[in-house]
């Protein structure tokens, strides 16, 4: 049976979503941030026979998440999703949307695979000093985004510093930096934090300065602090030469995050 979940259920709902943090990242997120009873947010729960919560479907504005560890109605979600007129997205764990994508009536414009890895302990973080490894602040952010901005492969990015002060003063975002001469030359930055889980993003270093570990430590700094707080972390990446230095750090694969646009 599928139903609309309100705050009566979050016990169950989080019982299900906290056994995966760093897979689950958006939807707790989102749940945090904005609960049960908003026009822009709405969360569908699947129950078992014995009334069990075995499935989860948040839609939050345009985009569709469906999430379960095992069995559920992918039938009964892909309905959902197909008498919804204003959405444009589904994205989620491979294992689960691969079960709704045959029930779907609207054809998608892309579909995009990308690995999916996370972090949930230290073991394999560098013990070195990294002091030359700053945080940022909010005074910092101008020569953050001029970083980033001078980074080929973030070409058509949307870097503000606009942007990168509200996710820094609403808590659901940090970043790291090594500067050398007055010039920043690498950093590493979260985003979409919550009380378990944060995710990796912008890992760069500037053309320039590459092949010299300065990535590798801010990485190692901000994972460090990261776990420090009781958070699992977690990153997409579809560049092998990313995925090793994911992987030395102590990233494991733990499958494929999908995203259509319809």
């Amino acid at each position: 049976m599928i139903r609309v979940l309100t705050r009566a259920d979050d016990e169950q709902c989080q019982q299900l979503i906290q056994g995966q943090p760093a897979e689950n990242l958006f939807i707790i997120g989102d749940i945090e941030a904005f609960g049960y009873e908003q026009d822009f947010q709405t969360i569908w729960g699947d129950f078992d026979e014995n009334g069990n919560l075995r499935g989860i479907l948040l839609k939050y504005r345009e985009n569709f998440i469906p999430y379960s560890k095992g069995e559920f109605d992918a039938e009964g979600f892909a309905d959902i999703i197909n008498t919804c007129d204003d959405f444009s997205i589904m994205s989620g764990l491979k294992a689960v949307t691969s079960k709704v994508e045959p029930f779907l009536t609207k054809d998608y414009q892309s579909k995009r695979q990308l690995f999916y890895a996370k972090l949930d302990n230290g073991y394999s973080l560098s013990n070195q000093e990294l002091n030359h490894v700053e945080k940022a602040s909010i005074e910092n952010l101008p020569k953050l985004v001029e970083l980033l901005n001078s980074i080929p492969e973030f070409s058509g990015g949307s870097f503000t510093v606009e942007k990168r002060k509200h996710g820094m003063e609403n808590g659901v975002a940090r970043s790291y930096y090594i500067e050398r001469d007055g010039l920043y030359v690498s950093s590493a930055s979260t985003t979409a934090e919550n009380s378990m889980s944060a995710m990796i993003v912008a890992v760069c270093t500037h053309p320039e300065h590459k092949k010299k570990g300065y990535a590798t430590e801010c990485m190692t700094k901000l994972c460090r602090d990261v776990l420090q707080e009781g958070k699992e972390l977690c990153l997409f990446y579809d560049n092998p030469e990313a995925g090793r230095i994911y992987k030395n750090i102590g990233f494991e694969d733990i499958g494929y995050w999908m995203m259509y646009k319809f």
